[in-house]
C-alpha cells in the first residue's frame, strides 16, 4: 500500500513539473499539428498581440439558412491558446436564428450578452434538457451532448461560449447527413426520411 501511495505521489510531482516546464506554448501553426497540439513557437518571437484576439469584436453574418453565426476562437486562428485546454467562440442569432443540433469534443459553457434564446441539450438516454436565457445567464452542455440553441427574442441574439479544449471541432448533426459525400440513399435508411426529403436537403447543402 505505501509503494503504491508511493507511485502516485512520484505520478503527480511528475506531471506537476511537467505542467509549469513552460509559462505558455504559442502554437506555431506553421508547422504540423500533433495530438498535443503544435509545437511552440520560438519564445523569442513571442509578443503581447499573440495573446489577444479580436475576432468577437463585431457581429458575424447572419443572412444563411440558419440566420447565424458562429465566430471561433480556437487555436487555429488563437495560437495562444495551444496546450492550454481552453477555447471560445461568439453565436450572433438573428431574429428567428438557430445553431442547429451539434456536439463537440469537450464540455461547453454559454453566457447570453444579447437577446433571449432556448438553449439545451439532449442526453444519451435521449431526455432534453432545455431552458430559455437571457442576458446574463449561464448554462453548461456536458462533454459530447448534442445541444443546440435558438433565438426566440424579437430582437438579434449574442452569446459566448467558452470550451474545455483548445481544438473542440463542432460536428453539426444535419451538416454531416446531408452536406458531406454520404449517399443519399444511405442518409435515407438511417434517418428513416423519404427519398424525396433527403433529396429536399441535400439542394438546401448544394450537394444534391
Amino acid at each position: 500500500m505505501n509503494n503504491l501511495v508511493a507511485f502516485f505521489a512520484f505520478t503527480l510531482l511528475v506531471s506537476l513539473c511537467q505542467a509549469i516546464e513552460l509559462d505558455f506554448c504559442v502554437g506555431d501553426t506553421t508547422l504540423p499539428r500533433g495530438p498535443e497540439g503544435f509545437a511552440c513557437k520560438d519564445p523569442a518571437n513571442v509578443t503581447t498581440d499573440d495573446f489577444v484576439f479580436t475576432g468577437f469584436r463585431h457581429e458575424s453574418f447572419t443572412a444563411n439558412l440558419f440566420r447565424s453565426n458562429v465566430t471561433l476562437g480556437f487555436v487555429d486562428n488563437f495560437p495562444a491558446l495551444n496546450g492550454l485546454g481552453i477555447s471560445m467562440a461568439r453565436l450572433d442569432f438573428a431574429v428567428g436564428g438557430v445553431i442547429p443540433v451539434h456536439s463537440h469534443r469537450t464540455s461547453e459553457v454559454i453566457i447570453v450578452t444579447r437577446g433571449s434564446i432556448i438553449a439545451g441539450f439532449i442526453d444519451a438516454s435521449n431526455n432534453a434538457f432545455y431552458r430559455r436565457l437571457e442576458v446574463g445567464d449561464v448554462m453548461i452542455f456536458p462533454q459530447a451532448m448534442l445541444h443546440f440553441q435558438i433565438n426566440v427574442g424579437r430582437t438579434p441574439a449574442t452569446a459566448i461560449v467558452s470550451l474545455n479544449g483548445a481544438n473542440p471541432a463542432v460536428q453539426f448533426t444535419t451538416t454531416s447527413l446531408f452536406a458531406g459525400n454520404l449517399p443519399a440513399d444511405i442518409a435515407q435508411q438511417i434517418t428513416l426520411l423519404s427519398q424525396d426529403e433527403v433529396m429536399r436537403m441535400k439542394r438546401l447543402f448544394g450537394t444534391a
